[in-house]
């Protein structure tokens, strides 16, 4: 039987997509500046998490000097500044930093991961990246029992989620979901979705994403989660 251990592991090894693939492996060779000292990962990153999780944490895709770096999904980035810091906030991480594999950190009671698995050319992914790369989040969906939450992080995040439960088999509602910050949706299988605006530094730096607006996210999802 598949177990989330195995999943990692194929994505790890993935190679599919060769556009991705030329792309992670150039830059975990060029490096940026400040990072000339570290090996990069350089390779797919997999999800990780809990695999009793009640939340779902899912992004676009790993940072090319962030988890393309360090091999660990919002680790090494701005981005992951602030999710480790907003998870820790409400008790679903035992730090609020997450700089490398090592660090120590643990999440609780969540699983995190990216609808594409490889750093691609300027945070775009292409259509059929998405739908090659698809198969690695349903199956974490199948294999996370328990899941009661998922937060996704931007409006693509948000599609895609939903694009993996209709191959799934779910029925999704119709009108579709439509995305926004905040905003909570309840599904048919049991699932309330929350949409976030994305971390990144275009967002937070501009004001369009603030501490606090990006806090009421996961106390939300906390408190669907406890009263579940």
């Amino acid at each position: 039987m598949q177990s989330l251990i195995m999943v990692q592991q194929q994505v790890a090894v993935c190679r599919l997509c060769p556009r991705l693939v030329t792309y992670r492996e150039r830059i975990a060779k060029e490096k940026r500046r400040q990072y000339q000292d570290w090996t990069y990962w350089g390779r797919p990153v997999s999800g990780f998490g809990d695999p009793k999780a009640r939340l779902f944490v899912v992004g676009l895709a790993p940072a090319a000097h962030g988890g393309n770096r360090t091999g660990r999904v919002f680790t090494g980035d701005r981005s992951g500044d602030w999710l480790y810091e907003a998870l820790h906030a409400f008790g679903f991480a035992n730090q609020p930093t997450s700089t490398h594999k090592e660090d120590g950190l643990r999440v609780k009671d969540c699983y995190i991961a990216a609808v594409v698995r490889c750093a691609p050319p300027d945070n775009k992914p292409l259509p059929k990246e998405f739908d090659t790369c698809r198969p690695y989040l349903m199956e974490e969906l199948r294999l996370l029992k328990r899941v009661t939450v998922v937060v996704a992080l931007g409006k693509i995040a948000f599609d895609h989620y939903l694009k993996a439960c209709r191959s799934l088999g779910q029925s999704i509602p119709t009108p579709l979901p439509r995305f926004g910050h905040g905003v909570v949706h309840r599904l048919p299988w049991g699932v309330t979705l929350i949409g976030s605006y994305h971390p990144s530094q275009q967002n937070t730096f501009t004001g369009t994403l603030t501490r606090p607006m990006f806090h009421s996210v996961f106390r939300k999802a906390r408190k669907i989660i406890e009263h579940a």
